[in-house]
C-alpha cells in the first residue's frame, strides 16, 4: 500500500456517522421545571460533532399508563411518532425530576411500552430536584434500564435545589461545574454508543 492509499484509508476510517442521541424529558407535571434543564442540556450538546440530537418531551405527548395491544387512538398516534425515534437511537439521556423518592410515571410508561429499542444501548441521566438533586430517581431508573438490557453511565449531572441555580432566562449562575459534568457524561456516552454500535454491526446482540 503506497502513502496516498494509506492516507486515504486513514481518513475514511476517521469519518464516522454521528451517533443518534435521543434526550427524553421525563416530567409531564403542570408547572414543571424540566424545560429549563433540558434547554440547558441541549446547549451542552450543540457544539459536539459526534452526536445528532433530538428531544422527546413527555409533557408534549400522552401515552398514558394503560398498556395493551389496542391502545387508544391518541396513544397509538403518539407511539407511532416516538417508537421509530427510539429504535433508531444509538444512545439516550433521560432528564428526570424526583417525585416522592422516585421517577415520574410518564417515563416508566415510555419504558414499558418498548423493549428492543433500549437493548444494548447506553443511557445517561440528568436529574434535578430538592436536596437530593433527583439522584434517588436515577438510582431506581438504573434498575429498570438494566432489566431492558441497557447500559447506564456511571457519571450523571445533578441539580440540587435546581430552581435556585438558574436565572429567569434559563442561564446557570455558576456553569463551570455542571458544564464539566455534562462533558464527562457525553464523553462516556459517546464511547459506549460507538463501541456498542460497532459491536452490533459485527454481531447482533443476543439478549
Amino acid at each position: 500500500m503506497d502513502l496516498i492509499t494509506r492516507e486515504t484509508s486513514r481518513t475514511s476510517t476517521a469519518v464516522k456517522t454521528p451517533l443518534k442521541l435521543v434526550v427524553i424529558l421525563a416530567s409531564n407535571r403542570e408547572g414543571r421545571f424540566g424545560p429549563v434543564v433540558s434547554d440547558w442540556f441541549l446547549e451542552q450538546t450543540a457544539g459536539r460533532r459526534d452526536f445528532s440530537v433530538e428531544l422527546v418531551d413527555l409533557g408534549a405527548t400522552d401515552i398514558g399508563t394503560y398498556l395493551g395491544a389496542n391502545p387508544a387512538p391518541h396513544v397509538g398516534e403518539a407511539l407511532a411518532a416516538i417508537t421509530p425515534r427510539l429504535a433508531e437511537a444509538d444512545s439516550f439521556v433521560v432528564i428526570t425530576p424526583e417525585y416522592n423518592h422516585s421517577f415520574p410515571a410518564s417515563v416508566k410508561s415510555l419504558i414499558d411500552w418498548h423493549y428492543s429499542e433500549w437493548r444494548a444501548k447506553p443511557v445517561g441521566f440528568v436529574s434535578y430536584g430538592g436536596m437530593s438533586g433527583g439522584l434517588r430517581a436515577v438510582e431506581q431508573l438504573r434498575l429498570v434500564f438494566a432489566e431492558m438490557h441497557a447500559v447506564t453511565m456511571r457519571d450523571t449531572v445533578s441539580f440540587h435545589q435546581a430552581s435556585a441555580h438558574f436565572t429567569e432566562d434559563g442561564r446557570h449562575k455558576d456553569p463551570s461545574g455542571c458544564e464539566a459534568a455534562a462533558k464527562t457524561l457525553l464523553d462516556q456516552l459517546a464511547w459506549w454508543a460507538e463501541t456498542l454500535r460497532e459491536a452490533k454491526a459485527e454481531r447482533p446482540y443476543a439478549g
